[in-house]
């Protein structure tokens, strides 16, 4: 699997385990919505600093969204 959709997979079942809407993970992250999406269907590619702001969201080490 491409990294970018397993990457996102792991966004999205993360986000869904605390129950959050895209919206409410988005602005608990300092995201935009529409940015969210695109990760967790693998379509962008997020820098490192985003990476740990949805890790830091998600209450997770940076390499739990890699496996």
């Amino acid at each position: 699997m491409d990294v970018r959709k397993r990457f996102g997979t792991n966004v999205r079942r993360l986000r869904k385990q605390l129950g959050l809407s895209q919206e409410a993970f988005a602005l608990e992250a300092g995201i935009d919505r529409t940015y969210v999406s695109g990760v967790e269907r693998g379509a962008r590619n997020p820098t490192i600093t985003v990476v740990e702001k949805l890790a830091t969201a998600l209450e997770v080490k940076l390499g739990d969204l890699l496996d």
